[in-house]
């Protein structure tokens, strides 16, 4: 993973959270959540970045149940405990959490695993802060193909810069689908009882103007953009935003998004 990926500073976390949210991850966040619907218990969600699906869970989680929600961000946790002081919120490194061995009866990973230096020993401290018998529940997005918006970033940020185009979207969000190593991975990790079901949700409905923005601006394509060209991010979010009325029209764009969910036993 290159480097900035996993960089959430304040501008982008604030735009993350205000449109690529309600675009694509509260879809997904209310799928996630009715899976863990009444579930009681200790539950650790690990990137939960501004609690986005942490908002979902509070609801859904049966009433004796008690949520730790860690990210590696700063920003990102500044703006979720705006809005969910009663979590338990930590900064922590998914690669190390700072809790002991079988703490945990449940872990919860929504659209996080992909930005792990190594995802095989992201899933080995999910493991080891797991009870015996405990679950783990994690999502991932599935390719560019099948999260046409995405794609349609990737493309125009791309021709942006011709001879050295950005890969973030190909790269980490859409680059680990490939479900025979992610099932691989966590049954090397004994995991066990591994199931995974591709899932496509309607997204919500946001015009090209927004859209642009939040993708541009609010996720780390925003490094690239400004690695490349300090002054580039206006003309980029401008390119991408034609291009998205290109492909969809004017007005609130109607499209799917779609990811792989997975659960697993320890």
């Amino acid at each position: 993973m290159a480097i900035g990926d996993s960089t959430f500073v304040e501008p982008i976390a604030k735009l993350y959270d205000a449109v690529l949210g309600p675009f694509m991850f509260e879809p997904f966040a209310r799928d996630m959540a009715a899976r863990l619907s009444g579930f009681e218990g200790q539950v650790l969600e690990v990137a939960a970045g501004t609690g986005i699906l942490t908002r979902e869970l509070v609801g859904a989680l049966g009433p004796r149940s008690r949520i730790t929600a860690t990210d590696l961000s700063a920003p990102m946790l500044d703006v979720a405990r705006q809005s969910l002081p009663k979590v338990t919120w930590r900064q922590a490194d998914a690669l190390a959490l700072p809790f002991e061995n079988q703490s945990f009866d449940a872990v919860v990973c929504q659209f996080g695993v992909m930005f792990y230096p190594d995802i095989r020993a992201g899933h080995a401290e999910a493991a080891r802060v797991l009870h015996s018998g405990g679950r783990y529940w994690l999502s991932v997005w599935d390719d560019l193909t099948g999260n046409q918006v995405a794609e349609t970033v990737h493309h125009s940020a791309a021709a942006c810069f011709p001879d050295d185009p950005p890969q973030f979207f190909a790269r980490t969000p859409h680059g680990h689908h490939d479900l025979s190593k992610l099932c691989g991975d966590l049954a090397a990790v004994d995991f066990r009882k591994i199931i995974a079901v591709t899932v496509t949700l309607p997204a919500g409905r946001l015009g090209a103007h927004e859209l642009a923005r939040g993708f541009c601006q609010g996720s780390p394509l925003r490094h690239e953009i400004e690695a490349r060209d300090k002054g580039a991010l206006g003309v980029v979010t401008a390119a991408v935003e034609q291009s998205l009325r290109t492909r969809f029209g004017d007005g609130p764009i109607e499209t799917t998004i779609r990811a792989h969910v997975i659960t697993a036993r320890r």
